[in-house]
């Protein structure tokens, strides 16, 4: 039971973080999200950013965008494909003068990553 409370309070957590962000974030940070949520993963019927693969995205003044995602799993068959989607989507951007994915696997990707509207999409919640 400690482990669902961990991942309970991880997506809680993660969902306060993107209920703030918005405020924080500039026009082309909301662009590229917006970008993001028009990729998907081609086995589940719901964005990569609600998904919870998207672990960052940095964009500095002259519009050089570096953005940190993993895949469900090492072995995902999309490992080779949806990263060059991701940089091509975020790099038609007006205001984005590069794009450039990283792919990262610590932390491990888990359904907790998910988003509240990830979770309802999939009947999950």
């Amino acid at each position: 039971m400690d482990r669902q409370r961990r991942k309970v309070a991880k997506r809680e957590a993660r969902e306060a973080q993107r209920a703030e962000a918005p405020q924080a974030e500039s026009a082309l940070e909301r662009a590229i999200v917006a970008a993001l949520r028009t990729c998907y993963d081609p086995e589940i019927p719901v964005d990569i950013y609600e998904l919870g693969l998207i672990y960052g995205v940095v964009a500095t003044d002259d519009g050089q965008v570096t953005i940190q995602m993993t895949l469900t799993a090492p072995g995902c068959p999309v490992a080779g494909t949806l990263p060059l989607e991701v940089e091509e989507k975020v790099g038609r951007v007006p205001g984005v003068s590069s794009a450039k994915v990283e792919l990262v696997w610590e932390p491990p990707w888990e359904r907790s990553m998910m988003s509240e509207v990830a979770l309802l999409q999939l009947g999950m919640l």
